[in-house]
């Protein structure tokens, strides 16, 4: 029988509401798709972690970000978007530890830059992204909300001087089904359905592409492969329009944030292409070089070795990757 991590995952964190305080011992019981879970918190702002809760809503609110699911913090305690904040959000503003963190993507970047973008406390580490300008072809772009957003976003220094972006996708416990979002809403109405709506925005960007391969566009939307092809296409179209664009960056390089453990998504053969998550998409880049995966706390190593941060990694290691906590010394 195929392990579900999902289901896995959901039994774990049920176990950590009740007989730890990493969710302050919050009520569950929150509906989610109409029905009472015992996986989602009453209070969604307790499914941040404790220090940087307040930080969090004041960061959403003032740069005009949506949430997931709502106008507040999920309760969802698989929520991809929270899991994200809680690696990254208490260490952005901190310059040594995100610049170690680029290092452990690539050796290859020596520093890292404060994004502006951010009109209410910028740091080294923006969440919810998007471009100033429409490239995409989908309307104005607003952060979180009904176009491509990056989850979690660098402007890192190379070592040969160029300037890169770094969008990171943040994967969880996702996995998808074999939806083809080409043809969503064709047989209601062939004419103006979301599947033609999808293929007028980006058919010509994939063809114009320098980086993603236009010899055949069926399996662009197929998840995750939907989400990859859209990020790709952002982050190549904010460096060839850096002249009107807030960050100015030559190149970029594309991580996919993803627990190993997460089989069910990474080693699934999809239907389209017959092979695994990262056969499939690296056979649809023209430079296999410009992706990378990465499990979320090899993303953190020897990030969060700094005192202050202690009891982020007890917390990281408790509730995501499964640890037994290791108290500090000092």
């Amino acid at each position: 029988m195929k392990t579900n991590y999902k289901e896995s995952e959901r039994k774990r964190a049920i176990q950590l509401i009740i007989n730890s305080d990493l969710f302050d011992y919050e009520k569950t019981g929150k509906k989610f798709l109409g029905k009472e879970r015992d996986f989602v918190l009453m209070n969604g702002e307790k499914n941040l972690y404790k220090e940087i809760r307040k930080e969090v809503i004041k960061y959403y609110a003032n740069n005009r970000i949506s949430w997931w699911g709502g106008g507040k913090p999920t309760g969802h305690v698989l929520s991809s978007q929270v899991a994200c904040l809680n690696h990254l959000f208490h260490i952005r503003k901190d310059k040594e530890a995100v610049t170690r963190m680029v290092k452990n993507i690539s050796t290859d970047f020596v520093d890292v830059n404060e994004i502006s973008t951010d009109k209410y406390s910028p740091g080294y580490i923006q969440f919810e992204a998007v471009s100033d300008h429409d490239n995409l072809n989908e309307g104005s772009p607003r952060r979180g909300n009904n176009c491509t957003s990056i989850d979690a976003l660098v402007y890192a220094q190379h070592k040969d001087g160029s300037k890169w972006i770094i969008p990171i996708e943040w994967k969880y416990t996702e996995n998808y089904s074999n939806q083809n979002k080409a043809i969503e809403g064709y047989k209601k109405d062939p004419i103006n359905c979301k599947g033609e709506t999808r293929k007028k925005r980006y058919t010509e960007l994939i063809n114009n592409s320098a980086h993603l391969s236009n010899m055949d566009h069926n399996c662009y939307y197929y998840e995750p492969f939907y989400q990859l092809m859209r990020q790709t296409l952002w982050a190549e179209q904010l460096v060839k329009n850096k002249d009107k664009e807030t960050i100015k960056a030559d190149y970029f390089l594309h991580v996919h944030a993803i627990p190993p453990e997460n089989r069910n998504l990474l080693n699934k053969i999809y239907k389209y292409s017959r092979k695994d998550m990262t056969t499939t998409w690296g056979d649809l880049l023209k430079d296999k070089s410009k992706y990378k995966i990465i499990s979320p706390q090899t993303l953190l190593l020897n990030c969060l070795d700094n005192a202050k941060y202690q009891d982020l990694k007890n917390y990281l290691s408790q509730r995501y990757w499964n640890l037994q906590i290791q108290y500090s010394s000092q």
